[in-house]
Formats: C-alpha cells, structure tokens, sequence
C-alpha cells in the first residue's frame, strides 16, 4: 500500500463544521512535476512528486474540493505548457480546478477548459492587454476567472513573477472592480514558500478599501491560527501548499475548515 505523501491524512473522531474559509490546494507543476519555488525563485526549486496526480488524489481523499493549478513553465515562457497535467487530473479526480501560467490568447483559455479547468486565473495578460482580458470575460463569463494580483512592495509583477510593474496593487484592483471583475487571489512574493504568515495586513487594507472584494490569500500560510486571522479580516479563500508539503500543516488539521463537514 503506497504510504501518504501528507502526513495526519485520516479522519477525525468528530466533524467539526466548515469555518466560511474556503481551502484551496495548490500544485505548481515544472516539466510535469509537482514542485515549489521560494519567493518565486525558479533556482530555488524543490521537487517533490513526479506524479502530481497522486497528490490531487490525496487532496481529494482528504476533502479538499478546489485545486489551485499552477503552469510555472507556461508563466515563465509565455504559453500554456503543462496541459496535459491538467488534463490529466481532471480526468482523474472531481476537483474543481482553476489553472494558471502562460494564458495569453483566447485559443489558450479554450485549450485550459477543454483541458479541464473550472476556472482560468490571469495575471500577466490582465495588465498588458487589458481589454482582450475583458474580452474573454464577456465570452466566457465573469466567474469563469480568477484575477491574479501577485505583488512586491505593493508594485504588481507579471511573467511568472520575473517582471516588475511600476502598478500599485490598490490601482489594480479598482481597475478591476470597476469592470465588474471581483474574483482576486494576490500572493506577496516575499511571503511566497517562506512558511513565515501570510501578507496580512495587505490583505486587511485591500477588503478594508474593497469591501465587494473577494480576495483568495495565497502565499507564507502555515498554520490554523492564519487561517483563523485571514477568515477574521474577510478573505474568501485561501490557498495552500508548502505548509502542507513540508508538514507544517496536516490535512487532518484542514477537516474543519471543508464542505463536507459543514453543519446546518
């Protein structure tokens, strides 16, 4: 019997309720593996499944319901890259994918849903070419994207996190939000693989300024106590990965906080 890659991945005694935070897993995939960076730093590189459907299954089996799917060869070249794993996990699990990195035309957002995705997540293209991005939403729907707003001292960046923008996040946002587009999940990149919290006081301000804001945190979370805070300010959602690779968080310990032990 193949040994879990996630330590604590078993069934508590007793549901305990959903908490109003919905929990996203992430796999960031690299030449078809399951990988990390920290702080974004494709040098800085840990492999540590070369199946990444085995790890959407454990997901799964644990609960979680969302997968946060991350092309980080397509961000950094410019073209979806790794369809094919997301087709793959498609196929293989019920999860409800959304899928990022290297979305540039209409041809690639139709290749990420007929490849599986629930959802496409954006970035680069949202602040380079901003009306083809309104575009796509008015084809293929609003809620069939999610906006990403990955920052560094406040300032936008784009291309798999190699590209900084002279754009401040709060600008972006409200960019957005005035073009109706209000699904956003923002990563502070000096956060990012760090297991050191989440960008919480950005996170704060933003929802503070941006109350119709639904913000997805991404990036540093690595402990129930976080999740707790960034539930508390008005998150949405939040997405984890490292914390549970390195064992810093339990899929045991996420049971609370998933749909299936939701109480009435």
């Amino acid at each position: 019997m193949k040994e879990n890659m996630f330590p604590g991945n078993d069934s508590p005694t007793q549901p305990l309720g959903a908490r109003g935070l919905e929990i996203i897993a992430a796999i960031d995939i690299i030449e078809g593996k399951c990988v990390r960076l920290t702080k974004g730093d494709y040098s800085q590189k840990k492999i540590y499944n070369e199946n990444p459907l085995e790890v959407a299954k454990e997901f799964e089996e644990a609960g979680i319901k969302r997968l946060h799917l991350v092309d980080l060869d397509g961000a950094k070249q410019g073209t979806v890259k790794n369809w094919n794993v997301l087709e793959t996990i498609a196929s293989g699990t019920s999860l409800i994918i959304d899928f990022s990195g290297g979305i540039k035309t209409e041809n690639d957002v139709q290749l990420v849903f007929n490849s599986g995705a629930a959802i496409t997540a954006v970035g680069s293209i949202a602040v380079k070419n901003k009306s083809e991005f309104l575009r796509w939403t008015v084809k293929f729907g609003k809620d069939k994207f999610l906006l990403g707003a990955d920052v560094s001292e406040n300032k936008i960046i784009i291309q798999g996190w190699t590209e900084t923008t002279d754009i401040e996040i709060d600008d972006f946002i409200k960019e957005y939000l005035s073009e109706g587009v209000n699904q956003v999940f923002c990563t502070d990149v000096s956060k990012d693989g760090m297991l050191e919290g989440p960008a919480v006081s950005l996170y704060a301000n933003l929802i503070k300024k941006f109350p119709e804001l639904q913000l997805i945190a991404s990036g540093g979370i690595s402990s129930l106590t976080e999740l707790e805070e960034l539930k508390n300010i008005g998150c949405k959602g939040a997405i984890i990965g490292k914390a549970l690779y390195e064992g810093k968080m339990t899929l045991k310990e996420l049971k609370p906080y998933l749909p299936s032990y939701a109480t009435n």
